[in-house]
């Protein structure tokens, strides 16, 4: 008993002393930017689409949050890895999904699910997803944390609309004050 409530005390002063970091950008599918194979191989399952990406730092309005700059400035590269099971993307449909992004801070890798919400908004075969992932690797001081995203797939490739997300990336520090993950103020 009294050595469960050592470790009780000691874990709950580290989480204490964790740091928090919040990320959000743009992912938009990119022929410039291929797909990393060897990402895919790595992934839990086996993927049968895979996705390549750059990353974009995003502008909103201050009053009301509206994105306004979608791609205001190029900050990385993705690769993600989908294991696709059902081509009709049904409302519902949950599916397997593994990503890395590469960002200024450092590489992240994560995975999870993604759940069809839409596959008829704002035409049939838009489909609109939205993503819940789990952070399995990240930079030095990173404690792991979540990843969430608001995404379009377009498979048709129809124009006006492209394959990407709006993704929110929150850490967990291990240092309360992250210098290594500061930057500039916009």
């Amino acid at each position: 008993m009294k050595r469960a409530l050592i470790c009780l005390v000691t874990l709950g002063s580290m989480a204490a002393a964790a740091g928090e970091a919040t990320y959000v950008f743009r992912s938009e599918e990119d022929a410039a930017t291929p797909a990393d194979a060897t990402v895919c191989a790595q992934s839990p399952f086996g993927s049968n689409v895979r996705l390549g990406a750059s990353l974009w730092s995003i502008k909103t309005r201050k009053h009301n949050g509206r994105v306004v700059e979608e791609q205001r400035k190029k900050i990385g590269r993705a690769t993600a890895c989908l294991e696709l099971t059902n081509v009709m993307f049904p409302q519902g449909l949950v599916q397997n999904f593994y990503v890395r992004f590469d960002l200024p801070q450092g590489a992240y890798v994560a995975q999870g699910t993604c759940t069809v919400s839409s596959n008829a908004v704002p035409q049939p075969f838009i489909i609109l997803a939205g993503c819940t992932l789990r952070i399995v690797s990240g930079p030095a001081g990173s404690l792991g944390g979540m990843v969430t995203s608001s995404s379009i797939f377009n498979p048709l490739r129809r124009p006006g609309y492209s394959t990407g997300s709006i993704w929110t990336l929150q850490e967990y520090l291990l240092d309360a004050a992250p210098s290594h993950h500061d930057d500039e103020d916009d």
